[in-house]
């Protein structure tokens, strides 16, 4: 069932592990933050997730709702990180799809208001 990867892809999340949530996907799935090209396979999820998890000293990705079918999650969340001390929080939703025959993540788009996620976080990324 979906939610059991989706919930192993968020402890990855939550401990900052970006190759264990890259983990959680298929060689070719696709991860998305729409408007964005979506990158693939593990090592695109990897070099997605990294800087933000990586540059966060807490991350927590809060589930306000969630309905889950065998191959499909649907997450709406408010997605929460700690920066220099200070906490950034953003609403998202997403759509994972997961590959029947693996038990991975075959697809995951992400769907933020990207002037909200600009404005919240401003150049706090930037290297």
């Amino acid at each position: 069932m979906s939610s059991e990867i989706v919930g192993r892809f968020l402890d990855a999340v939550h401990a900052r592990d970006a190759a264990a949530a890259a983990a959680c996907f298929t060689a070719t799935a696709t991860y998305a933050n729409v408007p964005h090209p979506p990158v693939v396979g593990p090592g695109g999820v990897r070099g997605l997730l990294a800087p933000i998890l990586e540059r966060s000293s807490w991350v927590h990705w809060e589930i306000v709702t969630a309905s889950y079918t065998a191959e499909r999650a649907w997450l709406e969340r408010v997605d929460r990180f700690v920066i220099d001390g200070t906490e950034y929080a953003v609403a998202c939703n997403g759509v994972v799809e997961v590959d029947p025959g693996t038990g991975l993540i075959s697809g995951f788009r992400d769907y933020v208001d990207l002037g909200v996620w600009r404005a919240t976080l401003g150049d706090v990324l930037d290297p």
